[in-house]
């Protein structure tokens, strides 16, 4: 088969890889992100997360289009965003224990990035005050706000009055507000729309309690991939999507609104056959999210014919009816329903450019710890 009659996913080489593989493609990883800035008309208005790629290279591509804030969940991740150049990080986490201590000291050994942290109580905010005076700095932080994630964040009538409390901390300094509303993701947008429009309008009231008390406008970081479409639209509001950099099978059937190109697929191949109408496959557990039933890990891009009927660590078993051609050795290419913890499960991506191997992208925060 030519390169020119391969389709945009197949590897002329693949003989050559071995499986099972998590592939990127570069071409498309520049496309979702320059439809995520069309989409908020500034890049200025975006602070992508990065715990869909966990990548150097992938933030130096959004940082080269333009894009200067980030929100990351590990310490790892803010060190990979410091190594690579960002000039502005949110840490969408508490630190707490040995954490903060960490967080300090990517804050110290990155001079060069704006660290920010998330505080949802006092106890927490007093800890991060006096580690950032105990080392003669301040941090910025954003109070975080449970607008139904119900895991974190003060529950949004409490926000006002913490917010003015911590200005009573020498070592922190209080800039805005954090809402992530990853709950909501319906597949009707107008639904989404619905929802996220409700969590704006307990923001602006918040917003008008603190500026009441004379004190300046919030900054406000909200939503996550499957409402951007609401939160683009606010033009007071910075987003902070993430999944969008791949894309994945899920949202791609979730969020059928938003034009974004899968970017990552895995590579696995027929190992066995266990009888006539089964074929087993390199993909386990420990290579694809497993958290989705079973119906809901991976969807076939090129053998849709394939049904998922068993899975475990290191294999796959999918029916193939009656009369299946498939033999051991056959290359299968798939996309993650979701693609974030999938990313987490494999050390490195190819990079794929007109269907051959180019390269690889090491997921280096996919480490829980790099140097600190």
């Amino acid at each position: 088969m030519s390169d020119q009659t391969l389709k945009w996913f197949e590897l002329a080489d693949a003989g050559e890889v071995d499986s099972p593989a998590l592939l990127v493609y570069p071409q498309r990883v520049k496309h979702n992100i320059d439809l995520a800035i069309h989409m908020v008309g500034d890049p200025a208005r975006l602070r992508p997360h990065i715990k869909t790629h966990k990548c150097v290279e992938v933030a130096q591509l959004q940082i080269a289009a333009g894009i200067t804030q980030f929100k990351c969940a590990t310490i790892a991740e803010a060190e990979l965003l410091g190594m690579a150049g960002a000039a502005d990080v949110l840490l969408a986490y508490q630190p707490v224990g040995p954490k903060l201590k960490r967080f300090v000291e990517v804050i110290k050994m990155c001079p060069q990035t704006l660290y920010y942290c998330l505080v949802d109580n006092m106890h927490s905010a007093n800890e991060v005050s006096t580690a950032a005076l105990a080392h003669n700095t301040k941090i910025p932080v954003y109070v975080d706000i449970n607008v139904g994630m119900n895991r974190t964040g003060l529950v949004p009538d409490k926000v006002a009055e913490s917010y003015l409390q911590l200005f009573a901390l020498q070592g922190v300094k209080p800039l805005g507000l954090h809402a992530y509303d990853g709950h909501i993701h319906e597949p009707d947008i107008d639904v989404r729309n619905f929802k996220a429009a409700a969590i704006h309008e307990q923001l602006k009231a918040i917003t008008r309690e603190i500026k009441k008390a004379g004190l300046p406008e919030p900054i406000i970081v909200a939503g996550g991939t499957p409402t951007f479409p609401f939160w683009a639209q606010q033009q007071e509001v910075i987003c902070s999507p993430g999944t969008f950099v791949y894309w994945d099978a899920g949202y791609a059937a979730t969020c059928k609104e938003q034009e974004f190109l899968p970017a990552a697929v895995l590579l696995t191949r027929v190992i066995s056959l266990p009888n006539d109408t089964t074929v087993c496959l390199d993909l386990g557990h420990k290579s694809v999210a497993a958290e989705n039933t079973i119906d809901k890990r991976v969807s076939f891009l090129n053998a849709p014919d394939l049904q998922i009927i068993g899975q475990s660590e290191e294999h796959l078993v999918a029916e193939a009816g009656v009369g299946h051609t498939y033999q051991p050795g056959d290359v299968i290419y798939l996309l993650p329903c979701h693609v974030c913890p999938t990313v987490a499960l494999f050390e490195r991506m190819l990079t794929v450019e007109l269907n051959h191997v180019t390269g690889e992208w090491l997921n280096l925060a996919r480490n829980r710890k790099i140097t600190c």
